[in-house]
């Protein structure tokens, strides 16, 4: 089998962490890895199949000589950086939102939309996380049933905030429990230990947050259907890993709860928990550090008839939300021969 030289940017932050973590741990054909980050970080070492690798200074030519680039650094790395990259020859997955809504750049998930892989577009954008779980649902429903609008409540976890998300609910549910004077809130608007924020990211003018706004842009995208029509309320939940989604769709062609179980349950990247009467149903804390994202709570919705089902979905954002979709995808063009 071929292998080939891969580079992940941002190697030191939570998403990078657990990028090298799949590379190791799905087998990916590696040849040589680069560890690239920034100033801060450079001269650092992590390991990579129990190897040492110094993790190195990201600079303009260092996609030279690397075939994909898993990139984690943020937009305005990205935007910078990624373009010199991809001009290389080197495919760039990156999982900022600077390229999502680029009409010209493919936003992928391989269980929905691995067709808008091409050979000659070298930038990939990887998904919001929270948009990622959905549309792994949606997907199967809608080539049966075609959806026309989804309404989604998320949960989101503290890591989607990234590791500076994570050390302050820490800090904070450590100082509840000692008594002490609970850590003022700098990374959140307020203070998230034993608490919920019904905002993620900026609002904007129509009074949806910027993450609201990429759960009904992106879905539109990634499953090539603008007519889908999106409405989401995105909240951050003091959990530390996995995101929580309860989503209600209603589609053109009446579905009962029991086909969207034989229809889910058949669907790649998805696993069926539905067992209500033994309180059987997803949970963050059965989805952290999981390849995998479960369904669980399918019904009917009373309030229609017989075209809208609610269904809870719940997905480790770490991992199917960033680092392990864009694994994927990269496992796609190698399927593929693309790369």
């Amino acid at each position: 089998m071929k292998k080939y030289k891969v580079a992940v940017v941002g190697a030191t932050g939570a998403v990078g962490l657990e990028m090298i973590k799949m590379l190791e741990s799905r087998k990916f054909p590696v040849e040589s890895i680069k560890l690239l980050a920034s100033e801060r970080s450079a001269g650092k070492t992590l390991k990579y199949n129990g190897k040492d690798v110094k993790v190195e200074l990201l600079t303009k030519d260092g996609g030279k000589g690397v075939e994909i680039a898993l990139f984690s650094a943020g937009a305005t790395v990205s935007k910078e950086f990624a373009p010199f990259f991809a001009a290389d020859g080197c495919f760039v997955i990156d999982n900022s939102s600077a390229w999502r809504m680029d009409k010209e750049i493919p936003l992928v998930v391989p269980e929905v939309n691995p067709h808008d892989l091409k050979k000659d577009k070298k930038l990939i954008a990887n998904p919001n996380c929270s948009t990622i779980q959905m549309v792994v649902a949606l997907k199967p429903l809608h080539d049966y049933a075609k959806i026309k609008r989804v309404i989604v409540s998320t949960y989101q976890s503290v890591s989607g905030a990234g590791q500076k998300g994570m050390n302050e609910l820490d800090a904070q549910t450590k100082a509840w429990a000692k008594g002490e004077t609970i850590p003022a809130a700098n990374k959140f608007q307020y203070q998230i230990a034993f608490n919920l924020i019904p905002q993620i990211d900026v609002f904007t003018e129509n009074g949806y947050t910027k993450e609201e706004m990429k759960m009904t842009n992106e879905t539109k995208k990634i499953m090539g259907d603008s007519s889908i029509e999106v409405s989401a309320t995105c909240v951050r939940v003091p959990v530390f890993r996995s995101h929580s989604e309860n989503v209600w769709i209603e589609t053109e062609k009446p579905l009962s709860p029991e086909k969207t179980k034989e229809l889910l349950s058949k669907a790649p990247g998805i696993q069926l928990m539905d067992d209500p009467e033994n309180k059987k149903y997803p949970m963050p804390l059965y989805a952290e550090n999981m390849q995998t994202t479960y369904v669980g709570r399918i019904r009917q919705d009373i309030s229609t008839k017989g075209n809208g089902i609610t269904f809870w979905v719940v997905s480790d954002n770490l991992l199917k939300g960033a680092a392990l979709n864009a694994v994927e995808i990269a496992e796609t063009l190698v399927k593929n021969g693309l790369v």
